[in-house]
């Protein structure tokens, strides 16, 4: 069943260092097979006045598989790069079949 990574980045406080971390948070997405189905783009509130920078959804073959990347030895070392660039809240939900 397939998991979704939810990324919300509620405030970029270092946009530097949050532009160092992306090639390293990228790479470690791709090498655990996950894949962007949305980075960055465009958002509006529909409903409880939801605000956020920036979004990101990835997808992932099944929610293992999201917790293996997220506590990659690859994934802990790019949030060490993007620590203080932002307040970030990182979810994974199980698909349905």
């Amino acid at each position: 069943m397939p998991a979704y990574v939810i990324v919300d980045l509620q405030e970029i406080i270092d946009p530097e260092k949050l532009n160092a971390y992306r090639p390293f948070g990228a790479a470690a997405v791709q090498k655990y097979g996950g894949r962007y189905l949305a980075r960055g783009g465009e958002t509006i509130s529909l409903e409880g006045g939801w605000t956020s920078q920036r979004i990101a959804i990835l997808e992932f073959d099944t929610l293992e598989q999201a917790r293996a990347w997220y506590e990659s030895p690859e994934y802990v070392e790019a949030r060490k790069v993007r620590d203080g660039a932002s307040q970030t809240r990182i979810i994974a939900v199980a698909g349905v079949e």
